[in-house]
């Protein structure tokens, strides 16, 4: 199985590709804002080169499909549509919530509950609470919610791996500070979103590259003229 992965639904941008027949994984991630749409191709050329593949070996496709960033999630969704399309593989939209969730679970043996936090801007964020399911792969325990940060039960804060750029947002709402509520992951990473898609492709799950479609989860924003978040 191999495949190459994009994220760009926050400030952050990676590219991963990942060929489970060598055991091979590369990945390249910066902070970015502004340079998804300059950065995401040529870096993905970049990486499949260094792999010493072409878009015809990959098996599939994966991005970070949201919630997140309104412009680079679109970004995110156009380049893969255009790359699937163009050598008619599959795509599997990963969620950027469980992305995160999957880094924390990936890195650290002993974390089993995550619940993630990001920045919604406009006085909101994004959360979904997670379980350790089989391996790293994270199981959601409920809906992704976009809610004021005062709506956030912090109670139960310590019973989770925090994850997410959004606590610090939560801390400044409840007037705590912000080491209080530190995550232990800001961003999440294509590499992440390439090994959650893994087990999909292999299931069959990809997509065709038209409905690989962003998921904004704040709907009535996405659809204002000139919506960015």
């Amino acid at each position: 199985m191999k495949l190459l992965a994009l994220d760009a639904s926050t400030e952050a941008l990676s590219v991963a590709v990942v060929d489970c027949v060598r055991g091979y994984e590369i990945e390249h991630f910066e902070i970015a804002p502004q340079a998804h749409a300059r950065r995401l191709l040529p870096l993905a050329a970049e990486l499949l080169e260094r792999a010493e593949l072409t878009l015809a070996d990959l098996d599939g496709f994966a991005f970070a499909r949201g919630p997140g960033a309104f412009t680079g999630l679109r970004i995110a969704a156009g380049l893969i549509q255009g790359l699937a399309a163009g050598v008619d593989r599959p795509v599997v939209p990963v969620s950027t919530l469980a992305a995160l969730a999957a880094r924390c679970l990936h890195n650290d043996e002993h974390v089993n509950r995550v619940r993630v936090v990001q920045d919604a801007r406009m006085g909101e964020i994004y959360t979904a609470d997670y379980v350790r399911g089989d391996g790293a792969t994270p199981r959601p325990l409920g809906d992704e919610r976009v809610i004021r940060p005062e709506m956030l039960e912090i109670e139960t804060a310590n019973e989770y791996t925090r994850a997410g750029n959004g606590w610090g947002v939560v801390a400044t709402e409840r007037s705590l500070a912000p080491e209080a509520l530190t995550p232990s992951e800001h961003w999440p990473h294509a590499l992440d979103i390439a090994r959650l898609a893994v087990p999909a492709l292999r299931h069959g799950e990809g997509l065709p590259a038209s409905q690989a479609l962003p998921v904004y989860v704040r709907d009535d924003v996405a659809r204002k003229p000139g919506g960015s978040r």
